[in-house]
């Protein structure tokens, strides 16, 4: 089946979620979703809403998404070793190597990932998961890719898995590197072209599916062709196709989003703040009424300036005033009320003080998150995180940028959700380790029980710090002991030879023994003075 056909097709199931997405980015984001693509008037002038608190509602929680999901300064995975291959296949006692070597791959992924725009497109598909509850991204090798839903259709089988994508774009036949026939002036557009020139769009199609394999193979149509080179095929764990939902209902294919389950409060506070700014409006207009039996003119009273003496009786003149105080209170009461809770809802009303995001921040956004989105961190994690580390990791390893890392020993886990355990977590379990410890059992069992090299490379590994060059090796620290237990032995014998030179026993003529002991002092300090003077055979 072509393309084309294909998304006529599964658009019918999509076009309840799209008008509803419509409406919803009309009362909060008017620029975030319009109509289906092929009726989309070019310049088509924006709906305002009389009303800020849904835009700023979404901005705020979208950007605390966005600080949980991919938080700065951290990384929002680690590397683990399988506990049931530890022992078996790998040392026990490498573990904190590994866990070093670990740390410093989830530098580089992250320096990869900071370095890319992956953060601006992810914050711009949360506000569309926020107001229409879905979002398509694609991970291309030019970065990442949004596709808002009035631009792709999906179909999904009884579980939730995707079965289908097509996309829909717009893109200059110029681009196209391929021949395609010469549009027909001022005609409808029936075949694909908007009505003009060459220099009008062609609709593109993508259509993506799970072949009989189990690989992800997608091609894109122009005008029910097939662009040459357009073919491309992923691993079923490596997929680039992102389809993210907000809330899921089961049996639909799309998602719904946080502002349709406040639809009615926002509708009830645009409808209030529209009647109160033009209630307002009118209530603040001064009009003059002049009694028409009466002398004074009307003329007089509208060119009469500020502290102006006319002639006239103050009774033929009145002031219209309109009664609605007691109404614009009870609409402003009301509009208060329902501000409070549309902020409630989307987490405005606590804002961050700190000037520097603290990794306790994050873990109580997440928290906060957790709480009241009713479990979206396991949606997200399962939906956009875990295929976003497969496909980067996928990504830098086909690049040689990253070493493979064997799936049957390592495994990556995400930590960025309420219950994972992350480096900081790591760290602070550590050290509440070490002062619990000391508290029970005291001071002296550290040095008794613990390894505290190995406690230093887990602390490291925690902290995700490269120890590379920065903590001693094993053999540094023997070559110290040994120079330091040299230098004891020395002093001893300085310190023998020197109660010997007081002792009237001194004299080497009248005891044989104390000529033997100053020539071993003086043979070992010798010998000493050589081994730190002589360079070793490998050039130490």
């Amino acid at each position: 089946m072509k393309a084309r056909d294909r998304y006529t097709q599964l658009s019918r199931g999509r076009s309840q979620f799209l008008d509803t997405a419509v409406e919803c980015s009309r009362l909060t984001l008017p620029y975030l979703i319009q109509e289906d693509l092929s009726s989309q008037p070019t310049h088509q002038k924006l709906h305002t809403p009389w009303q800020s608190v849904g835009s700023k509602c979404v901005v705020n929680l979208a950007a605390k998404l966005m600080l949980a999901l991919l938080p700065p300064q951290t990384s929002f995975f680690k590397l683990q070793i399988r506990d049931d291959k530890l022992g078996e296949e790998i040392p026990r006692e490498i573990r904190s190597e590994l866990d070093l070597s670990f740390s410093k791959m989830e530098r580089m992924v992250m320096d990869y990932i900071n370095a890319s725009s992956d953060r601006v497109v992810v914050h711009q598909a949360l506000k569309h998961l926020i107001v229409s509850g879905n979002a398509l991204i694609f991970m291309g090798k030019e970065g990442l890719k949004n596709y808002p839903l009035n631009r792709y259709v999906i179909n999904r089988d009884g579980n939730g898995n995707v079965c289908e994508i097509v996309t829909k774009e717009l893109i200059s036949r110029k681009i196209l590197a391929m021949d395609l026939p010469e549009p027909l002036p001022n005609s409808p557009g029936d075949d694909g072209y908007k009505t003009g020139s060459d220099d009008q769009d062609v609709e593109v199609y993508t259509y993506v599916r799970l072949d009989d394999n189990g690989r992800w193979v997608w091609h894109q149509e122009a005008l029910d062709r097939i662009i040459p080179g357009s073919r491309s095929t992923a691993p079923k764990t490596a997929n680039p196709w992102l389809t993210l939902r907000f809330n899921t209902v089961d049996g639909e294919d799309y998602g719904r989003g946080r502002v349709e389950e406040f639809l009615g409060d926002i509708r009830s506070l645009e409808g209030l703040s529209q009647a109160l700014v033009e209630g307002s409006a009118a209530a603040s207009k001064v009009v003059f009424l002049v009694s028409p039996s009466s002398t004074t003119k009307p003329k007089t009273i509208a060119d009469a300036g500020n502290g102006a003496i006319v002639q006239g009786r103050p009774e033929d003149v009145g002031v219209v005033q309109v009664g609605k105080t007691a109404d614009f209170r009870t609409a402003a009461e009301q509009i208060n009320n329902l501000e409070r809770r549309i902020s409630d809802a989307f987490l405005l009303l606590n804002v961050r003080q700190s000037e520097r995001t603290t990794a306790e921040e994050v873990r109580l956004t997440q928290m906060e998150l957790e709480q009241q989105l009713g479990g979206l961190f396991s949606l997200l994690t399962v939906e956009f995180l875990v295929p976003y580390l497969n496909r980067t990791l996928h990504i830098l390893q086909r690049n040689r940028e990253l070493p493979k890392i064997p799936k049957d020993l390592v495994r990556p886990q995400i930590v960025a959700g309420v219950n994972a355990l992350g480096r900081g977590q790591d760290q602070q379990s550590l050290i509440m380790f070490i002062q619990t410890l000391t508290q029970t059992l005291g001071p002296e069992t550290i040095g008794q029980f613990l390894d505290p090299g190995e406690f230093i490379k887990r602390l490291a590994a925690a902290q995700g710090i490269d120890v590379l060059n920065l903590v001693k090796t094993q053999e540094t620290m023997e070559q110290e002991r040994m120079q330091q237990q040299q230098m004891m032995q020395q002093q001893s014998l300085l310190e023998q030879a020197g109660q010997l030179a007081n002792s009237p026993m001194a004299d080497p003529s009248k005891n044989p023994a104390v000529g033997e002991v100053m020539s071993q002092a003086t043979d070992q300090l010798q010998n000493n003075a050589e081994e730190q003077t002589i360079p070793s055979p490998e050039g130490g």
